[in-house]
């Protein structure tokens, strides 16, 4: 293990550039894949969940691959409730935060697992313009609307079926938001579709079309602890983040449209950093955010149709997460508002830093931010999004070449 940490942090410190380290980091990621052992067929199993104050009835759905994985999740705003990966020993544990019942899906509001959208983050003032008319949303965030409004797709029942693929096992999650359904233009019709691949990552697919021209951003809200639900501060965790830039924010965390270098940062991680080495930095970002909630403008490599976005990594057990993605950030959010007040599924409290989230995405307020990647979407057109976790552990990983 070791040997491992060493050699992985002297094979990224010595690289000339991220990309670089990128490029050293996805072949060992492929190693360790491929050493995996299968011992199970791969499997798609559903049961009855509950029911919401609406009288709608939920379900949750089980996907094993046959390396014995298994991601769960609810047709409740398409809530990941468990992702269940091996340790270096062998020993298989729940890396992801949840609630304990329906009735807290419902009624709190930390987007726990859930496909979150029409827009993904923050959007200032809660109003957008397009094509010269503006579109006022539900504040729920200070004066902000964040994560679509307190009644969006995290809170919708979707409809779940399962799809053939050859490599593992899937489900296709559907939901058609009506026409100014949280104060949005357009009926916009949705698919999820969850993947989990017989080489131990987890691929969600984002397809979305409307009949009149909106804004979309979409992504995964999953609160990772790679030590295990419940098992305290991520602190020590290490992340690696290919991005030479970042999003600054004012005090509301709205970005100023700036596309600020990391470098002399807290935000610079493009070596592998402890994530609570800089946490409690005086830095203004930093004190605006209570700790790191801000978007990284990811590097794009021309031709790259995935790019790599991030390495976490915790010692302890061994276990890996990489991310790839065709989204141009990453939101990175070390659970900066979780204070004790909630008891999750671990049966313990969840408190500040107990996970980190790699939230694929377009940047916050793009639609009031003409200079970011556009967020539009028109009849006719498609908005299509991929981002795979995919996950792995040190134990058989040789050191990186220096």
């Amino acid at each position: 293990m070791i040997q491992f940490t060493d050699g992985l942090l002297r094979g990224l410190r010595g690289a000339s550039s991220v990309t670089t380290a990128v490029a050293l980091a996805i072949p060992a990621l492929a190693f360790m894949v491929a050493s995996t052992t299968a011992n199970a067929a791969a499997a798609f199993d559903h049961s009855r969940y509950g029911t919401t104050q609406g009288g709608q009835q939920v379900d949750i759905y089980t996907l094993t691959n046959d390396r014995g994985l298994r991601v769960r999740f609810l047709s409740y705003g398409g809530v990941i409730t468990e992702i269940h990966v091996p340790d270096r020993t062998g020993k298989f544990d729940n890396i992801v935060l949840g609630l304990r019942t329906l009735a807290e899906y419902e009624t709190i509001s930390a987007w726990y697992g859930a496909i979150t959208g029409r827009y993904a983050n923050r959007i200032a003032g809660a109003q957008f313009t397009l094509n010269g008319q503006t579109y006022h949303l539900i504040a729920n965030n200070g004066a902000n609307s964040l994560h679509g409004g307190p009644d969006a797709l995290d809170k919708k029942v979707w409809d779940v079926t399962p799809v053939a693929v050859p490599n593992g096992v899937a489900a296709r999650l559907s939901y058609v938001s009506k026409d100014g359904e949280q104060n949005f233009p357009g009926t916009l019709t949705t698919h999820v579709t969850y993947n989990l691949t017989d080489d131990n990552a987890l691929r969600i697919d984002y397809l979305a079309t409307t009949d009149k021209d909106t804004v979309v951003n979409f992504t995964n809200h999953s609160y990772f602890n790679l030590a295990g639900n419940g098992s305290g501060s991520v602190a020590d965790q290490l992340l690696l983040v290919n991005a030479d830039r970042y999003t600054p924010s004012g005090a509301d965390l709205i970005p100023t449209g700036e596309l600020a270098p990391v470098e002399g940062t807290p935000f610079d991680f493009r070596q592998m950093m402890p994530l609570g080495a800089r946490l409690n930095s005086a830095f203004q970002q930093m004190v605006y955010g209570h700790g790191y909630d801000h978007n990284f403008v990811l590097n794009h490599r021309p031709g790259d149709s995935l790019t790599f976005a991030a390495r976490a990594y915790d010692p302890r057990t061994g276990r890996v997460i990489d991310c790839f993605t065709t989204e141009p950030g990453l939101q990175i959010y070390t659970s900066n508002f979780l204070n004790g007040s909630v008891v999750g599924s671990s049966g313990t409290t969840y408190r500040q830093t107990e996970a980190f989230t790699l939230e694929t995405q377009h940047f916050p307020d793009s639609p009031n931010k003409p200079n970011f990647p556009s967020t539009e979407l028109k009849p006719g057109d498609e908005f299509r999004s991929t981002t795979v976790f995919r996950f792995a552990t040190d134990a058989s990983l040789p050191p990186l070449p220096r």
